[in-house]
This record gives structure tokens, sequence and C-alpha cells, in this order.
């Protein structure tokens, strides 16, 4: 009996080591859990929603005016309408 109560204690022992101290364990958990927090609070949520709406005004000004890829047109790539006379000053 007694050698049955050394084993059982010394399983104890080692599943609360698991538990608490192990990998995947609690402590594991707990620094997770203030890493995600650090991060969440590095992150400024209000202001990547505030880009990510801007972002879809501009796909769906894209999708849907003319204005939009005109602009883009002109600045990105240089074009000009038909009829515009294009000058170009050196500095």
């Amino acid at each position: 009996m007694n050698k049955l109560s050394y084993l059982l204690f010394t399983l104890l022992a080692w599943l609360q080591y698991s538990l608490w101290l192990g990998k995947n364990g609690i402590y594991d958990l707990i620094n997770i859990h203030n890493t995600i927090k650090l991060y969440e609070n590095t992150n400024d949520v209000t202001q990547m929603r505030l880009r990510n709406n801007q972002l879809l005004y501009e796909i769906y000004d894209l999708l849907h005016g003319d204005e939009a890829v005109e602009e883009r047109s002109r600045y990105n790539l240089g074009m000009i309408k038909v009829d515009e006379t294009f000058y170009q000053i050196k500095l």
C-alpha cells in the first residue's frame, strides 16, 4: 500500500507540474493572454476601422464612378483627355 501511495503522489505531482508550468499550461496561457492585450492596445482599432471604411468607399467609387477612375489614370499613369494640351515644366 505504501508503494501505491508514493506512485499516486508522484503521478499527482507530475500532473500538477504539467498543468501549471508545462508546455501549454496555465503559465503559458497567462503569458499569451497578456501578449494579446498588449497588441490590442498597440493597434488602434478605431483608426483601422476608419481606414477600412475609406478604402471601401474608394473601391465603391472606382467601381461605380467615372471621376475616380479618371483621377487615378491622370495621377498614376499621366493620361490626358482628348483635345487637352499637356505642359511639362522642368525645374
